[in-house]
């Protein structure tokens, strides 16, 4: 997949950790480590919203675009 989840930068650069995270907006730890590792298939808007909100940050922070590599012999 070309999107890639970068909260675990965001975390680590605002010092916040998972249980804090997850205590502050609401969602189980198991399911913020779901998306910190990039296993997640989609995310909820008022997740992305209460996560930018507590981090102050933007979607495109957290949310990034990265072209896959092309196979030579397709």
């Amino acid at each position: 997949m070309s999107i890639k989840i970068n909260l675990d930068s965001i975390l680590e650069s605002r010092n916040v950790t998972i249980r804090e995270l997850s205590e502050a907006i609401d969602i189980t730890p198991a399911n913020i480590s779901i998306l910190k590792n990039n296993r997640a298939r989609a995310i909820r808007f008022t997740t992305l919203d209460k996560m930018c909100t507590y981090l102050d940050c933007e979607p495109g922070d957290i949310l990034v675009y990265e072209k896959d590599a092309v196979d030579v012999n397709d």
